[in-house]
């Protein structure tokens, strides 16, 4: 154990709050980016395989300071490390997870097996601790019970702004000429709403493949629908991060000036109404990118086109990103404890 003024903890239990400043860094990240880099989790994987390590042989060897059940602990470990980790892969194999937020979340595993605890001089923290006795669990139900907290906040904020409609729980109203300033999914098709409508990351995928503001595809729509208006070589897509401030490529020399439509192949405007077999390049866009643009099918970009180069204001879902709620969860952990283990028992359940 180490004892300062202040709190006396083991070093493990030390070691372990790095995590703190990490996973709040990286959460800021997740805000403003939607991309964590992976170099992130590495350093903070080797200072949990370390504390880890240590402890167990600590437990093993009987020379931790206080009282441990051996065989409680050992438990503990094995179901952070075999139950944990697992189920943040498959959370992130079937779509529920990103990657940063399945990689996050088993790093934790490894980290906090196990509750830690830090001693003051009148209370020690944290202060729930429940049966099962898991950290990494708690800062999983922990983030679930903060999540929960923002559609309630997303509605209440639509209805002080008079955005009365159906998508008010899950989404907000923005102009579209913004939206490649947006991260998130639109809620709308041209047949009404929709949960998966097309995500604007691959929105910007395909401005930057082929080579077009999304200026210029609202100026005339009617244009860029026709697949013979994309050049015969296009762009590498990008990940769709928002590096372009109207998603398009910066412009280069030799470029047409914002707004002008390309010419057809031979000099005249595309019929309004025209039939293609395949408007706006959907197919080809999917067929040439390497990857699957977010999972994103041709119908949903053609939708998500079409809404886009029509209506003024359109409906979108930002979505959590869920390294937040998990800081969130993180930070509640290590003070108060397991949220839902305590109101569970304050309900007279357990």
């Amino acid at each position: 154990m180490v004892s300062t003024s202040l709190v006396t903890a083991s070093v493990p239990d030390l070691l372990r709050l790095v995590a703190v400043p990490v996973l709040g860094w990286a959460a800021w990240r997740d805000i403003k980016t939607r991309r964590v880099p992976n170099r992130t989790w590495l350093p903070l994987l080797g200072v949990a395989v370390v504390a880890l390590a240590l402890e167990a042989w600590q437990v093993w060897t009987g020379t931790t300071v206080g009282y441990v059940d051996e065989r409680a602990y050992f438990l503990r470990v094995t179901i952070s490390l075999g139950f944990v980790i697992p189920l943040s892969y498959g959370f992130w194999w079937i779509g529920g997870f990103g990657g940063a937020d399945a990689k996050a979340l088993i790093t934790l595993a490894v980290l906090f097996p196990t509750f830690p605890a830090y001693l003051f001089p009148d209370f020690a923290l944290p202060v729930v601790v429940p049966t099962l006795g898991v950290f990494a669990m708690t800062v999983l139900s922990n983030t679930v019970v903060v999540g929960l907290f923002y559609p309630v906040a997303l509605t209440l904020r639509n209805a002080a702004g008079g955005h009365m409609a159906k998508a008010m729980v899950i989404g907000r109203p923005v102009a579209t000429g913004r939206i490649t300033g947006e991260y998130g999914r639109l809620l709308q098709t041209p047949e009404g709403f929709t949960r998966r409508g097309l995500d604007l990351d691959a929105l910007r995928m395909y401005l930057t493949w082929r080579g077009a503001s999304f200026a210029e595809l609202r100026a005339d729509p009617n244009e860029y629908r026709d697949p013979t208006s994309i050049p015969a070589e296009t762009n590498p897509p990008g990940d769709g991060a928002i590096t372009v401030a109207d998603g398009g490529r910066p412009a280069a020399e030799g470029d047409a000036p914002a707004g002008d439509p390309p010419a057809d192949a031979d000099g005249e405007d595309t019929p309004e109404g025209a039939e293609f077999t395949d408007p706006w390049g959907a197919d080809r866009f999917l067929e040439e990118i390497d990857g699957s643009a977010y999972g994103t099918t041709p119908e949903q970009l053609r939708g998500g086109l079409a809404v886009l180069t029509s209506d003024e204001e359109v409906w979108i879902t930002p979505g959590i990103p869920f390294l937040v709620p998990m800081f969130l969860g993180l930070a509640l952990g290590l003070t108060y404890g397991d949220v839902l283990y305590a109101t569970i028992e304050g309900l007279g359940v357990l």
